[in-house]
């Protein structure tokens, strides 16, 4: 192994971790969404935890999505773990599909010290550009093994028509 294949190896391992970087910051970029806990949320005190990076008056999580259009249809499905649907709010305002909750912390039922304390709590609102006008009288929202699924007919179905028009 020479000095030109080290560097050849080394330049392919640094664009491999750029790209990995970037493609992390770009996806990130939407779906970082901020939790900030109220009393009800039942944090425990920071006193109460080891975990040097906990910040018990807000954290931030990635709440993933995808979005599928088809002719007829938007779907939206958005990773929101740990949580009960009926602590979901879902609306469309101003071509955006907004999720809104909060997410409760609960505690062990023994006595003990949390390690640990990654995950998010709290109040959070993620926004997911809408591609097209949908029909929100129409919508349809599930929720499955922590993946919410919002489907929205679209306002204008299908492509446009053809239709001959007489000159006179």
């Amino acid at each position: 192994m020479n000095m030109d294949d080290i560097r050849q190896g080394f330049n392919s391992f640094l664009g491999s971790v750029t790209e990995g970087w970037q493609h992390l910051r770009q996806s990130a970029a939407s779906a970082l969404t901020r939790f900030k806990p109220k009393e009800q949320t039942n944090l425990p005190a920071k006193d109460a935890v080891d975990d040097m990076f906990y910040i018990p008056s807000g954290t931030w999580s990635m709440l993933g999505g995808n979005l599928f259009e088809d002719d007829k249809r938007v779907v939206v499905q958005m990773e929101v773990p740990g949580m009960e649907k009926q602590d979901l709010e879902i609306e469309v305002q101003d071509n955006m599909l907004v999720v809104s909750g909060e997410k409760h912390f609960e505690r062990e039922s023994t006595e003990g010290r949390y390690r640990v304390l990654q995950c998010a709590y709290g109040n959070f609102q993620r926004a997911m550009p809408l591609p097209a006008a949908v029909l929100i009288d129409q919508a349809k929202a599930t929720y499955k093994n922590g993946v919410l699924r919002v489907e929205l007919p679209k306002a204008s179905i299908g492509a446009p028509r053809k239709m001959n028009i007489k000159v006179d």
